[in-house]
């Protein structure tokens, strides 16, 4: 098989084929992996994410062939909505700035996934079901969405304001639609804000039927036996039931950047912009409490700011003012009950 692979990377060299040398060159790199060669598919992975780093050519591979299209999307009996989205991104673990101690965290989720023949052997799993909480813009979404083409299984996208429902009893319903759905097909899936469908059972400002779908909703995580990723994500863990807590196999924090990690933020969203000449040390040192979304808007407002009022490059002085009132808005926010 991996003589095939060779031949068609080098054939599709040969034509210039972009997207037929990637599709060929991550399934060798899959392939290697389940035969337990980590170091060697992590150089060649590393070799091609050098290369859309410099080329941007990952950006062409198409990753559609990977599950079978025609699938129906479980929908809303009420009001007919898809209950879920199925999304797919070109990204590496290079797009995501978080401390190391992290990073090795989330890397050994992946690798779980890849070496779940030799974890089977011991009868083990890999870590399926995961929490990510922490306040907003610390990269819980973009971390889901790295693992989803870290294990090349597209990000299922759950629509939780088309699930919950004003019918009594088909809230529940669509949550078995979606469990139903996930089981057959490797995806990583993501449900954001899930504290909508998990909130405490003891809350008396909830009604009995909220108790009721936290009930299944626990239920379906325990019962749940398919091979994809299970992610949920919260901005507001202290809304959640404790019973949910223990069925997730790993639980992750996401922290505010701290000041070695906001320069390197600042650094990677500069980094398309030329003739741009920053003191990214101070420009850490400025932003404390903001978040790695409010840095990348900062960015975006200072290349937004230079092109409307003509400025011929982003200096600090521009970034100072745009950080200052980011801080302002900040404070404007409403607190965490």
């Amino acid at each position: 098989m991996k003589s095939q692979y060779i031949k068609e990377i080098f054939r599709s060299f040969v034509q210039q084929d972009k997207q037929k040398f990637l599709e060929n060159a991550y399934a060798l790199i899959s392939d290697e992996k389940k035969l337990n060669h980590q170091l060697f598919a992590n150089e060649l992975k590393d070799i091609i994410e050098q290369a859309d780093n410099k080329l941007n050519v990952v950006q062409e591979v198409d990753y559609s062939k990977r599950y079978r299209k025609g699938i129906p999307i479980p929908r809303d009996n009420e009001k007919g909505f898809p209950l879920l989205e199925l999304k797919e991104f070109n990204l590496g673990w290079n797009d995501l700035i978080l401390s190391e101690v992290k990073k090795t965290h989330l890397h050994s989720i992946e690798k779980g996934f890849w070496n779940k023949e030799i974890l089977s052997s011991y009868g083990i799993k890999p870590k399926q079901k995961i929490l990510f909480y922490g306040v907003p813009g610390t990269g819980k979404t973009l971390t889901a969405k790295i693992l989803s083409c870290a294990l090349g299984y597209p990000l299922v996208y759950v629509r939780f304001d088309a699930i919950v429902s004003s019918y009594l009893g088909e809230t529940a319903t669509n949550l078995k639609k979606i469990f139903d759905f996930i089981e057959n097909g490797k995806w990583v899936v993501l449900l954001d804000e899930f504290d909508v469908v998990g909130k405490q059972r003891d809350d008396h400002y909830e009604h009995g039927e909220i108790k009721r779908v936290v009930n299944n909703f626990m239920q379906l995580l325990d019962s749940f036996n398919g091979e994809s990723l299970i992610i949920a994500a919260t901005n507001h863990e202290q809304l959640l039931d404790p019973g949910l807590w223990r069925r997730f196999d790993d639980i992750i924090h996401f922290e505010l950047p701290d000041e070695f990690e906001r320069e390197k933020l600042f650094e990677f969203y500069f980094k398309s912009v030329k003739k741009v000449k920053l003191d990214y040390h101070k420009l850490a040192k400025l932003s404390i409490g903001l978040s790695a979304s409010d840095i990348s808007q900062i960015v975006s407002e200072s290349i937004r700011k230079m092109i409307i009022e003509n400025k011929s490059e982003i200096n600090m002085e521009l970034i100072s003012d745009i950080i200052e009132m980011f801080l302002k808005r900040k404070k404007l926010e409403p607190k965490k009950i």
